[in-house]
């Protein structure tokens, strides 16, 4: 977990053995690498590291594509049955991008 100047927590990485669950970055910290930087960590700890992303959240989708995840599937519903579609990542290997 990364802290600002003040010591308040910036993001943060839920992980359940090697499928991460959460990641959250402070809106104000987009692009300063932090969220990188925890996945990376993951990583090295899960090299088969997975994760889903609402289907509408482009944006984090094309972020973890870039560092290396490949879509591998979509479920129609969210983990509690909503009716939230859900694109299925998992870390394909590679450096990444």
């Amino acid at each position: 977990m990364a802290v600002d100047e003040h010591d308040r927590p910036v993001d943060f990485m839920l992980l359940d053995g090697s499928h991460m669950e959460a990641l959250f970055v402070d809106p104000a910290h987009h692009g300063a690498g932090v969220g990188r930087r925890l996945v990376e960590a993951a990583l090295r700890r899960h090299p088969d590291l997975s994760t889903d992303v609402n289907e509408q959240n482009e944006a984090a989708a094309g972020f973890y594509e870039r560092l290396g995840f490949e879509r591998c599937g979509r479920s129609a519903r969210d983990g509690q049955g909503r009716p939230y579609p859900l694109i299925h990542l998992r870390y394909r290997g590679g450096k990444p991008d």
